[in-house]
């Protein structure tokens, strides 16, 4: 992590004006949907905005997308519904689960019809019901491909939460059910319109700042007791899968988007072998991409980390300790510190965006394609892991 003082550069609503602060302000949350595209040099730096017009869905008078949320845990309680009240371009219409008693707390609290509340036994009766365009599964990732190809058959669009599924196979026979229906395919890829990520990809590309030729990263949290990311046959792995996939992602952008040629990687000595049976407690990879640049990275059930670091000739760019968090995201870089104001919320961005494609008939920035992408390098990173090869992609 860089150490100094660093001018702080602040971003000011649509008209994205910079002014150098003194001292670096408190932290902030994201970018509001709006897009900025300013150009304006302070202390020195000449940075543009990458809260980019297409994370700003329009589509004047059209009637706002219905969105099925698939399973009512966690992340769909504190971070989907509540970002289905910021949207404008979508809503919460209905949700899918297998638990009438959590079907009716949700039916109570955001005044959902009875006709909206399916059970996964009957998700293709949804078919039907016109008020939904849209089915998000938020389910273990080795249920994905199932309710996946279940819904698309049913006609609907669908948004898969990250990791796509357990294996490539899943992933193409995910994308090819979403093709057959002729509906739309996305991945719940919220960093892709953050702000600050956009910005770490923008100035990857930039010839003045970037390429970045080494990144850094690290995602882990200390998981208490037993849960369903610790089971291999629901979760795929452990924190390579659950959280890892972020950093492989982010280094991803990293590189101008691209993916790495060849991995290594080994998994770090079980410190709770009773919690982790069957799935890696800790992880530690290398990524080797196109051009050279190279990336190390960790990943782990029984650390608190959240970091990410990428440097080049001409400059760097760091995440100290909040990089791939839902807020309050802190970024430091060789010209100085970002801080986009007003915020945003990452995940209503990401449901616009992709209520937007839908209604314009653009294509998603995060296809499943992409998932497969990620899955094809996770599963070489295993595979590395477990043979102590170097493994080409």
């Amino acid at each position: 992590m860089p150490t100094g003082s660093h001018r702080c550069l602040r971003l000011d609503g649509a008209s994205a004006r910079f002014r150098a602060m003194p001292h670096a302000p408190s932290r902030r949350e994201f970018l509001r949907l709006a897009a900025i595209g300013s150009l304006t040099v302070a202390g020195g730096y000449l940075l543009r905005t990458s809260a980019r017009a297409e994370a700003q869905p329009t589509a004047a008078g059209a009637r706002k997308l219905g969105v099925a949320l698939l399973g009512l845990g966690s992340y769909s309680t504190n971070q989907l519904a509540p970002a289905l009240l910021q949207t404008r371009l979508c809503r919460l219409a209905g949700v899918v689960t297998g638990s009438a008693a959590k079907a009716a707390k949700w039916a109570r609290k955001y005044d959902l019809p009875k006709k909206n509340l399916y059970h996964y036994d009957h998700l293709e009766q949804i078919a039907d019901n016109s008020d939904i365009d849209v089915v998000y599964v938020v389910t273990p990732p080795a249920l994905h491909p199932e309710f996946t190809i279940r819904a698309a058959k049913a006609g609907k669009h669908v948004i898969s939460e990250k990791p796509m599924a357990c294996s490539v196979a899943d992933c193409d026979a995910m994308i090819a059910a979403c093709r057959d229906a002729g509906v739309k395919l996305s991945l719940g890829y919220r960093l892709n319109f953050d702000p600050y990520h956009q910005e770490l990809l923008r100035l990857a590309r930039e010839p003045d700042f970037g390429p970045f030729t080494r990144m850094t990263g690290d995602f882990s949290f200390v998981m208490r007791g037993k849960q369903w990311r610790a089971e291999k046959r629901l979760a795929g792995g452990g924190p390579m899968m659950d959280i890892g996939i972020y950093v492989v992602h982010g280094a991803c952008m990293a590189a101008g988007d691209a993916a790495p040629v060849a991995v290594t990687a080994h998994e770090e000595p079980k410190t709770r072998p009773e919690l982790f049976k069957d799935v890696e407690e800790t992880m530690r990879w290398t990524m080797e991409f196109p051009g050279g640049a190279v990336g190390r990275a960790r990943s782990s059930f029984s650390q608190n980390r959240n970091s990410f670091h990428a440097e080049g000739p001409r400059g760097w760019v760091d995440f100290p300790d909040s990089a791939f968090a839902y807020r309050d995201i802190e970024c430091e870089t060789s010209r100085g510190r970002l801080n986009f104001d007003p915020p945003v919320n990452q995940q209503a961005r990401q449901m616009d965006d992709f209520a937007d494609c839908i209604l314009t008939g653009r294509a998603t920035p995060v296809p499943g394609e992409l998932g497969r992408r990620d899955i094809r390098i996770l599963s070489a990173i295993y595979e590395a892991a477990s043979t102590g090869k170097r493994i080409v992609i």
